[in-house]
């Protein structure tokens, strides 16, 4: 990646680059071939979370809310939509930078709550609940 680009920005690339243009061989720039993946929902290595993008809708969408970064981390807040389970998934993304690409991720994941189940009155993404 070119030094212009941070890593809170980098990530943000990479993410729509592979989950909402899913353009895998440029995707491919921004994950490390020795990418190790923490997350209980996606196969292991760069291969494991292509190849899982690879088989959800092409309905899948992802929209950052929140994004921050700390020397080699960076903490992304968005959601998940489209992938053909009933409710977005409101995801906390943990990334860790290496040599300017993506080479470790950890999430914490959860079903987005509608009006009536949100305990504080307020949602969990944007200003808006979902419909």
């Amino acid at each position: 990646m070119t030094n212009e680009t941070g890593p809170v920005q980098t990530v943000l690339i990479a993410f729509d680059t592979l989950f909402n243009k899913r353009d895998y061989a440029s995707a491919e720039r921004f994950w490390s071939p020795r990418y190790i993946q923490h997350s209980a929902h996606i196969p292991p290595g760069r291969e494991g979370l292509f190849d899982l993008v690879k088989s959800l809708p092409a309905t899948l969408r992802y929209e950052n809310h929140i994004a921050a970064g700390s020397g080699d981390f960076v903490i992304l807040h968005g959601r998940f939509s489209g992938h053909g389970l009933p409710a977005a998934w409101i995801v906390a993304d943990i990334v860790r930078m290496e040599d300017g690409v993506l080479a470790e991720h950890w999430d914490v994941i959860q079903d987005e709550a509608t009006g009536a189940q949100s305990r504080s009155g307020l949602p969990m993404f944007g200003d808006k609940f979902p419909a």
